[in-house]
This record gives C-alpha cells, sequence and structure tokens, in this order.
C-alpha cells in the first residue's frame, strides 16, 4: 500500500530534486518534440502536463512523466500518415480515453507479473544507452538529439560506431565545461560540508558555472567559445500571438477516421506498458519502499494524455531517465515532479534567453552520472552471484534493451524468465532416489504436489529409463494434483512396459479421483519391502564385518 505522505513535509529536498529534474527534462522534451516531428513546444507542454498533472494525480512519489524516446517512432510515423498535427492530436486525446478505461478496468496488474531481474536488467540497459548516447554531448558533439535512444541511428551508424565519430568532431570548450562540470558532481556528493548543502543541488551549481564559463569564452574571444548550435535551444516567442500559436487543438472532426483509431490504440498500449514498467523500476529504486498503485498510474495516465493533447502537446509516458535523476536527487514525495513541472512552465514563458546558454555538455554530464548509477558494476556482481537463473534474463534483458528497444528487450527477459520457471517447475515434478544393490535397484519416485501436463516430458523420460528387472515404488501420498497425462504414462508403465521387463511396480497415495489403483499389500509388496528390507540389513552387515 503507498504511504500517504503530506507534500509539503519535505519541501527543501524535494525542491532540490525537483530543479535537478527540471535541467534534465529541458532537453529531453525539446529533443524528443524534434525527433517526432512535432512543434518543438509539444514536447515542454507534455513535460509541464506531466509534472503538474499527472504528478499530482500519480501515488508514485519518485516517477517523473513526460514525452518519451519510445514513442518518437511511432509519433513520426502517425504525423506524416494522418497528415496533420491537429489530426494527430485527436489520436492522443482518444488514447488518453482508452488508458482511463484501463486503469478503471484494473489492468494495471499486470506488472506485478514483470519479474525483478527483468526490471533490475532493463534499468541497467537504460544506464548504458544514457552514457553511451550522452559521451559525443560531452565531447561536443551534438549530432544526434537529446533523448534519442535508439541503437541503429538514422545515419545508417550505432551506438558504438558513432562514438568513434566523436574524436573527429571534439570541441575543447565543451571538454572543458564536462571536466570541470563532472568536478562539480562529484565533490558535492562526497564532500562532507557539500552534502549538506541540499537546497542547493550540484546539478545547478555545475550548469551555472557551465554558462559563465562559456560567457567567459565568447566575451574574451577565446577559441574554446561553445558555438550556439551546442547550446539548449529553446524557442523564443516574441509576441502574444506567438503564445497563442503555440497551443494547438485536436481536430475533432477527424474522430470517424478509422487511422486516427489505429494510432490511438497503438499509443494507448504502448505507453501504457512503457508506464508500467517505469513505475515498477521506480518502485524499486525508492528507498522507503513505498508501492505505486498501477490502476490509479494508468488513469492519471489517462488524463495527463487528454490534458496535453487538448493544449498542444505530445504524448507521454512515465520515463526511468527522469525518475532516476529524480531519486538520485534525493527526493522524498512526488512534489518534486510537480515541482518540475511549475519550473518548466516559468522558465519557458519567462527565461528562455538565459535558459538557451547552458551548454548541452553539462547536462550531458549530469546524465552520464545517472547513467553510471543504473549501470554499476555492483548491480551486475549483485545478478551473477545469485546465479545464471538470475543473471541470465538480467544479462540478456540490457543486451537487447540497447540493441534493440525497451519493449523488445523486456519481452525477451520475460520469456526466458518463464523458459527457467518452466524448467524448474519439470525438475521439481517429482522427487527420484535410487538405491542400487547387487541384486538389482530399488528406485522411489515421490510425486509433488502439483504435476502438471508440462511434467509430462520429465517424467517419461525418467519411466524410460528405469532398467529391467527393477523395483519401482511410485509414491503420490503428497499430490494434490495430477494431470491425465502423467495418469495415463504411470498406468501405461505400470501395465505393459513393467510386464514386459520384469518391473515390480507399487503405487502408493494415488486417490480414488486419479482412476488408477493402488497396489495392495499382497506379494508384489512383500517381494518389494521385503527385498528392501533384507538388502539394507545386509549391506549394515557388510559394513559391520569390515569395520571389524
Amino acid at each position: 500500500m503507498t504511504k500517504k505522505i503530506n507534500l509539503f513535509a519535505n519541501l527543501k529536498s524535494d525542491f532540490a530534486s525537483g530543479l535537478v529534474v527540471f535541467l534534465v527534462a529541458l532537453p529531453l522534451c525539446l529533443g524528443i518534440a524534434m525527433a517526432s516531428g512535432a512543434p518543438l513546444f509539444s514536447g515542454i507542454i507534455a513535460g509541464v502536463v506531466g509534472g503538474i498533472v499527472v504528478g499530482y494525480l500519480s501515488q508514485s512519489h519518485i516517477s517523473v512523466s513526460g514525452p518519451a524516446a519510445g514513442l518518437t517512432a511511432i509519433i513520426l510515423t502517425a504525423i506524416t500518415d494522418l497528415g496533420a498535427f491537429d489530426v494527430f492530436l485527436m489520436s492522443v486525446f482518444i488514447a488518453g480515453l482508452i488508458q482511463l478505461a484501463l486503469g478503471f478496468l484494473r489492468a494495471g496488474s499486470i506488472s506485478n507479473y514483470f519479474p525483478t531481474n527483468v526490471i533490475e536488467g532493463m534499468l541497467a540497459g537504460i544506464g548504458i544507452i544514457i552514457i553511451l548516447k550522452q559521451i559525443p554531448h560531452a565531447f561536443g558533439y551534438d549530432a544526434d538529439y537529446e533523448g534519442d535512444q535508439a541503437f541503429i541511428q538514422n545515419d545508417g551508424s550505432n551506438s558504438f560506431s558513432f562514438l568513434f565519430d566523436v574524436l573527429n568532431h571534439i570541441q575543447l570548450g565543451a571538454v572543458v565545461v564536462t571536466l570541470v562540470s563532472l568536478t562539480i558532481l562529484l565533490c558535492w556528493e562526497r564532500v562532507s560540508f557539500l552534502k549538506r548543502i541540499k537546497l542547493v543541488p550540484g546539478a545547478l551549481v555545475a550548469v551555472i558555472v557551465g554558462v559563465v564559463l562559456n560567457e567567459i569564452f565568447v566575451s574574451t574571444g577565446s577559441t574554446l567559445a561553445i558555438a550556439k548550435e551546442h547550446l539548449v535551444s529553446l524557442p523564443v516567442p516574441k509576441s502574444f500571438d506567438d503564445f497563442k500559436s503555440i497551443i494547438i487543438m485536436p481536430n475533432f472532426a477527424s474522430v470517424t477516421n478509422p487511422q486516427v483509431w489505429v494510432v490511438a490504440l497503438t499509443i494507448a498500449i504502448v505507453a501504457s506498458i512503457e508506464t508500467l514498467l517505469c513505475i515498477e523500476a521506480s518502485d524499486r529504486m525508492d528507498v522507503q519502499k513505498r508501492y505505486t498503485d498501477t490502476n490509479v498510474e494508468l488513469r492519471a495516465q489517462g488524463i495527463g494524455n487528454v490534458v496535453s493533447s487538448l493544449l498542444g502537446g505530445l504524448p507521454m509516458t512515465s520515463v526511468v531517465v527522469r525518475s532516476s535523476a529524480n531519486n538520485n536527487a534525493g527526493a522524498k514525495s512526488k512534489m518534486s515532479t510537480i515541482i518540475h513541472g511549475v519550473l518548466l512552465l516559468i522558465s519557458v514563458l519567462s527565461i528562455p534567453m538565459i535558459l538557451n546558454k547552458i551548454p548541452l555538455a553539462t547536462l550531458a554530464t549530469v546524465l552520464i552520472l545517472v547513467g553510471y548509477k543504473l549501470a554499476k558494476p555492483a548491480t551486475f556482481m549483485h545478478f551473477w552471484k545469485k546465479g545464471k537463473y538470475q543473471f541470465i534474463p538480467f544479462i540478456a534483458t540490457l543486451v537487447f534493451v540497447v540493441a534493440t528497444d525497451l519493449l523488445k528487450g523486456v519481452a525477451l527477459g520475460i520469456i526466458i524468465s518463464i523458459i527457467f520457471v518452466l524448467r524448474g517447475n519439470l525438475k521439481r515434478a517429482y522427487n527420484f532416489k535410487k538405491e542400487e544393490y547387487e541384486d538389482g535397484d530399488v528406485i522411489h519416485i515421490d510425486l509433488a504436489q502439483e504435476v502438471s501436463f508440462l511434467n509430462k516430458a520429465a517424467i517419461k523420460q525418467t519411466l524410460n529409463e528405469i532398467p529391467e528387472n527393477s523395483k519401482v515404488i511410485i509414491n503420490a501420498h503428497d499430490t494434490e494434483y495430477i494431470a491425465h497425462d502423467v495418469l495415463d504414462l504411470i498406468r501405461e508403465f505400470k501395465e505393459t512396459r513393467a510386464i514386459d521387463e520384469n518391473i515390480k511396480v507399487k503405487l502408493k497415495g494415488f486417490k480414488e479421483a486419479y482412476e488408477l489403483e493402488n497396489t495392495p499389500d499382497n506379494n508384489n509388496h512383500v517381494t518389494i519391502e521385503h527385498y528392501y528390507d533384507v538388502a539394507k540389513r545386509e549391506v549394515v552387515q557388510k559394513e559391520v564385518v569390515k569395520g571389524e
């Protein structure tokens, strides 16, 4: 159950973390809007609504909502196919209503079935993506847009080969700003007296110092001056009409267009799954271990997307990058998310000129540290020590999240986890014990509490491998359910193969409902039990003689 907390109880730490998330979210909102082929302000609007509206309605204290990189390809294709941005907004409006319905239908409960190692693998994969994508920005190479998570890029290169291109485009000024920013951020976390200054986050100090440094470079005519294309690029409205043009309403007349509904359903499904994954990840990051009602979250996201579409904003989800930045900055409640939304709104309306002086290199440094904390080596060692059944789904999820995308990577991780569960259940279908003696083997097969059709192959193989002239006791005392397929196997083994190969079989504990008769206490029983007892005594006597 989610703990109820006074939103203003931790205002000091929440304001600081909200400020950090604002700095991280600003270029991401712009970058995702640019990559989606949408107006730049549509990304900011989605960030504001995600922070204020969804932040207030959600029960999650850590997660942050806004435009998501996972939706960029869908949005870009949809705007092109639908032919107009206002028609696309109608799809976002309908998608929000679908999410609202899913919340009331309690579809959010599926998040309970996401394995922990898969969620951790997803987080580590996203951490590696952040590092790979932000390294070029840290060196002053900004050919790729902020917020891109795709492994294969538009020019055909990939996240690894793109790193080598950086060597040909290094901006010394950006490198200086990156090193200074990194020093500030590390000192702010490790130097004791700086850690106590909670109201002033290290990220803000790094941004201010980065801006001041570059202004010094520019004013002195230094070759280290960072060019405009390597700074935050926020549109600057120059008149009231410019502000009015930002708000684009959905084209409600297009509601009868079947394509609009197809896009709406696609956005609703993808956005809902990404949100549920992020909520699970956020709950795991939360040091206070508060759990979010995922059905409430789906309703909050639905309302958020409806509001965003009415204002001309992009669709949104709960997003890992901003949520992890929020957690790392020390957020205590969802007030930090709301504050980040308020700061986005105030800043774009009042100080866009100042924001456009922020070097992307500084923001890249902040994000690289966020990425490192998501993919730190201790996480890999933790799952390695837990064994292959935990490590393989973790590492597979990580690799495929990096190489493909979040949803495909998580889907593969879940499939591998299910295979391991099924394999484990196959092994736990029964307990096999074989006692070897000179005159033959006595084999005990104790069936588990539930034996399903999934266990058929393993039991069949075990019965096939029983040698001739053996003595077998199959015990079903502890079972509550045995599949008919397995009962038929046992019946056929007892009535056919056991007779042909002189295998003495005793059935114990089978219920009347199984329609498989237990072996009575007759000669067969005497043969097996007597043989077992006599053989055991012989072994004991031999050991005693040997000991003498």
